[in-house]
């Protein structure tokens, strides 16, 4: 794995003496389209250094390396290609994306004329555009391999998508705006806190050392679901450094700076400890709270409230657009309760939830709710109330 991977992400692989600013590579282009699609994400839409705007292509015998990066994420994508002369370039990644994604299928030639032009040609139609000098494009950080860990794709973005939704919007606190991936006596967790509502989630790793703590922005990772594969046999190598933190999909390499910055102690949040504990049907419940919340579109203004009585969850919501009623069946321990939320905080953390049942704990009207699993610790979803008369 470590060969593999100092392969890939060598820098100095942009120094070789072959390449220049001369290229010359034909490649089909419904590939060429999809890397593009994939190494834009980490091209910059507007900044003072238009190299940051471009992808980089780089024509090595038979491959062929593009990359974006802006700084804070890049990207850097493999494709096969015959190569007719080893070159580099930097192109604007916006308009090279739509002229490509615009072409006919089939092969497409591109080669340089001079210095700063290259063509690009695909049957009869024919587009000649300007390059930049490829002399200061940033290349990947060198990132370490002492600490890696090796998961499926799948598993990764699953984790990724049940969690990230209560990552914080606002910067006041900058380490709240990425999710926590925490490693720690065989497990990987992830974490993410908008101090509204935690969001956790937690799986097995073979590799039962590591023991890793660092945050990673949300927009690295919602782009990096986008990427990830839906098969469970595809694996993603990530790598841990000081500063960055990489992923390795193979052909495909992902590169993020980290957040700075003291994350909040959740684990001092959780609590097993509980006043009222309910078991509910989970899609039942998803259901009723997404009809009552028909009712509170403006949110925490108007929030729904839960009546949970002995065997029953009563869940109202009154507006001055109307008022609904649910009832759903319910297993409680513990004392009944009185208790209003803002249902999308719910409806976020249910609709990410496989299990048939769910077991809630409250501990009372004012303070967090804890929705977890009944017989695992795999994930936790914890909510807090919304003050409101009774």
């Amino acid at each position: 794995m470590q060969k593999r991977c100092k392969k890939i992400y060598n820098p100095k692989i942009y120094n070789r003496k072959e390449i220049n600013n001369k290229m010359k590579f034909i490649c089909n282009q419904n590939i060429l389209a999809q890397a593009i699609n994939i190494v834009i994400k980490a091209c910059a839409t507007r900044s003072t250094n238009p190299l940051l705007e471009c992808i980089l292509i780089t024509a090595t015998n038979t491959t062929l390396t593009l990359m974006g990066n802006n700084l804070e994420m890049g990207i850097e994508k493999t494709i096969e290609g015959e190569i007719l002369e080893n070159g580099k370039i930097a192109i604007d990644a916006k308009l090279f994306s739509e002229i490509i994604k615009k072409m006919p299928q089939g092969d497409i030639k591109m080669a340089t004329i001079n210095e700063t032009q290259i063509t690009i040609t695909s049957g009869k139609s024919r587009f000649t555009l300007q390059t930049l000098d490829t002399s200061h494009f940033p290349t990947l950080p060198d990132v370490s391999l002492k600490q890696s860990l090796t998961i499926s794709q799948l598993e990764l973005k699953n984790l990724i998508k049940q969690t990230i939704f209560s990552v914080a919007q606002e910067e006041s606190r900058p380490t709240l705006t990425g999710e926590k991936f925490e490693v720690e006596n065989g497990q990987l967790s992830l974490v993410a806190i908008d101090g509204f509502r935690i969001a956790f989630r937690t799986i097995s790793l073979n590799n039962k050392n590591l023991s890793i703590e660092k945050v990673i922005p949300a927009k690295t990772l919602m782009e990096i679901t986008k990427i990830l594969s839906n098969e469970n046999n595809d694996e993603v190598t990530i790598c841990f450094g000081e500063n960055h933190i990489l992923f390795n999909l193979i052909d495909t390499t992902i590169v993020s700076r980290l957040l700075e910055g003291e994350f909040l102690r959740y684990k001092d949040i959780f609590s097993n400890d509980f006043e009222t504990k309910i078991i509910v049907n989970r899609n039942e419940f998803l259901m009723s709270i997404e009809r009552s919340a028909l009712m509170s579109k403006e949110g925490g203004k108007n929030p729904i409230r839960f009546n949970i009585t002995q065997d029953t969850l009563i869940i109202t919501s009154n507006t001055d657009i109307g008022n609904s009623l649910e009832e759903i069946d319910i297993i409680l321990t513990g004392m009944p309760l009185k208790i209003a939320f803002n249902p999308r905080y719910l409806i976020d953390a249910l609709k990410n939830i496989e299990d048939d049942e769910i077991c809630i704990n409250f501990l009372s009207k004012t303070a967090p709710a804890v929705i977890m699993p009944i017989n695992s610790d795999k994930y936790r979803y914890l909510v807090l109330p919304i003050r409101v008369t009774d």
